[in-house]
């Protein structure tokens, strides 16, 4: 199984909760159900300090390539969140659980594989939510970053480095990093009183 076809299986396997973390009650659920512009920004700046953190630190206790990886990465994150006009509250569910991954390969399934494919939904929930707001410019703004957030080439790249076991234990560890991210979600609604799943 090559660097593509573990992106593949990761979508595969975790198809539904994907599904449900890009539909339009995440940001009911990320803020709280306080809907509003400082919230929704606060809960992006939230979500990429606390990647940004998990990636800087398994960038120094990792060597080579990886070591690269996840340093570029944690800069990137880094640098959306200093785009985002709001404060950091405290680490989401998903900061909190790649407090807890500890090889490199499953550090590249949970940290390069799996923050990207949550982000890209997380992201378009945000851009949704300005354009509802007609905050055209907020918009504009979150479309870039939900581009740069949502980049998979370091993923492929990191990846390729990995052996087939290694490439197995990124795929399982970035499953895992979304279902974490979905239970926290579906938990939260459920308190609200809402159903996670989707309404057909």
């Amino acid at each position: 199984m090559d660097a593509a076809e573990t992106l593949d299986a990761v979508r595969e396997k975790a198809g539904t909760e994907l599904d449900r973390l890009g539909s339009d009650k995440l940001l009911i659920a990320a803020t709280g159900a306080d809907l509003t512009p400082v919230a929704v920004r606060e809960a992006a700046v939230t979500r990429e300090v606390g990647v940004a953190d998990g990636l800087s630190g398994w960038a120094d206790d990792a060597d080579g390539a990886a070591s690269e990886a996840f340093a570029t990465a944690a800069g990137a994150a880094r640098d959306r969140a200093d785009r985002i006009d709001a404060d950091p509250g405290d680490p989401d569910a998903l900061a909190d659980h790649l407090q807890t991954v500890a090889s490199t390969d499953a550090r590249v399934g949970a940290g390069l594989v799996a923050v990207p494919l949550i982000a890209d939904r997380f992201y378009l929930q945000v851009v949704n939510f300005f354009v509802n707001e007609a905050d055209e410019a907020g918009a504009d703004t979150f479309r870039d970053l939900r581009a740069d957030a949502s980049d998979l080439d370091p993923a492929r790249d990191a990846l390729s480095t990995l052996d087939d076991e290694g490439r197995d234990v990124a795929r399982d560890a970035a499953v895992g990093a979304i279902e974490a991210a979905y239970a926290d979600y579906a938990e939260t609604l459920e308190g609200m009183g809402l159903d996670p799943k989707p309404i057909c």
